[in-house]
This record gives structure tokens, sequence and C-alpha cells, in this order.
């Protein structure tokens, strides 16, 4: 008779959950090395317990390496499909782009009149209407931009005259002050004129004939003898050319 079918369910039992999970731990890892070593496999076993202990087994020498080569043939299809769906997004982007382009650029060659054989009777009516918009709204920008500047310009000329006013309103009276000044250094100088200063200087008696030495009283009659000798004594002395 051969063994009837055991049904798996977890082992209730704490002693027996035990026991069981150390042979069958084992078993698990002979079979591993076994299999490594019979085929020739790279083989890597992980295993943690219900309590978190880790048990392992690979037939390399590094399980880094092993686990790094599982990632590449595990995820490296789906990488390859994500790049190969993002290659496809991106070049659909290209594409509306660049349709995007050609549109701009050929309005913009019928908005500079080239190009224009190969629209038709309404596209060339709409392209009409644009324009107009267009150059309506051209016109009315520079008519406000003139009046921004002559709004400006009129500022800054009553500004100016304000400045102008104020400059000639002190100059006028700077001029009526000197004016006052002058008329009072004028008044002053004809009062001064009109009354000389009194008690400085008073009047002399000058004497004609001037006298050297002492201020003595010579008679009549010497001094005309004092003359007469004088005059000898001049004529004895001048040539006689010089009479």
């Amino acid at each position: 008779m051969g063994r009837g079918k055991v049904e798996l369910k977890r082992i209730e039992n704490k002693i027996n959950r035990q026991v069981t999970f150390a042979k069958r731990r084992n078993g698990l890892l002979k079979k591993a090395y076994e299999l490594s070593v019979l085929c020739d496999a790279e083989v890597a076993l992980i295993v943690f317990s219900n309590r978190g202990k880790l048990y392992e087994f690979c037939s390399s020498s590094n399980m880094a390496k092993t686990l790094e080569r599982y990632q590449r043939c595990s995820y490296g299809s789906l990488e390859a499909s994500q790049l190969n769906n993002d290659s496809q997004s991106s070049y659909q982007e290209y594409v509306k782009l660049k349709a995007r382009v050609d549109v701009l650029q050929q309005s913009q060659r019928n908005l500079l009149g080239d190009d224009l054989g190969q629209l038709s009777t309404k596209e060339l009516e709409q392209l009409e209407r644009q324009l107009d918009n267009s150059l309506k709204q051209v016109r009315s920008t520079k008519t406000q931009f003139m009046l921004d500047q002559l709004s400006d310009l009129q500022q800054k000329e009553q500004n100016l005259l304000q400045a102008n006013q104020a400059l000639r309103d002190k100059l006028q009276e700077s001029g009526a002050g000197m004016q006052a000044s002058w008329e009072a250094e004028e008044h002053n100088d004809m009062h001064y004129r009109q009354q000389p200063p009194q008690g400085f200087f008073e009047p002399l008696e000058c004497n004609n004939t001037l006298q050297m030495g002492y201020n003595t009283v010579v008679p009549p009659h010497q001094l005309q003898a004092g003359t007469k000798e004088v005059q000898h004594s001049n004529a004895a002395v001048i040539p006689g050319w010089m009479l």
C-alpha cells in the first residue's frame, strides 16, 4: 500500500513545527547542494525562520553576484520593454511637435506673403482678416505709445515752467533787496556830504610872509637897508648879461 496524500497545513504544535522546520531545512539545503554539483548549476537558497533567523546556501563564492544576475534576468526584460515604450512615446511626441512646427512655419510664411498659391479663397479671406486685425492692434498700440510720450513731455514742460517761475521770483526778490540796500547807502552818503563832521578841523589864520628863526620885529628903516644890501650883493654875484 502506498502512502496517502498528506494535507499540507500549518503545524499547530510549536515543538513539532520547530523539529519539522529543522529537518526539512537541512534536506532542502542538501538537495540544493546536490543539484549544483550534479548539474553544474548556480544555485542560491535563502531561508528565514519564523523567528527571523537567516539560513542560506550559494553554489558560487559570492551571493551578491548571484542576486545581481537574478535581478538582470528578471527585470532586464521589463526595463527593455519600458525603454521601448518610453522611446515610442518620445517618438510620438516628437512627431506631434514637428507637425506643429511645420504648421507654424507655414503660417508665418503666409503672413509674410509667401506660398499663397496653395491657399483657397476662404483661407485667403481668413488670412486677410487676420492681417487687418493685427494691423489695427499695431496702430492702436502705436497711438497709445505716442499719447503716453506726449503726456510725459507735457508734464516735463509744466515742471520746467514752474521751476523757471520760481527762479524768476527768487531773482526779483534778490534784485529788490539789492536796490533797497543801494538806495540806503546813497542816502547815507548824501547825508554825510551835506553835514560834514565838526570839531575835527578848525580854520587857521595864515601869514603870507615866511619867517625863519625867531619871530622878531625889524624896524622899517633897517628892513629897507637890508634889502638894498642884498640887492647890491646879488648884483655883484649875478653876471652882467643876466641883468
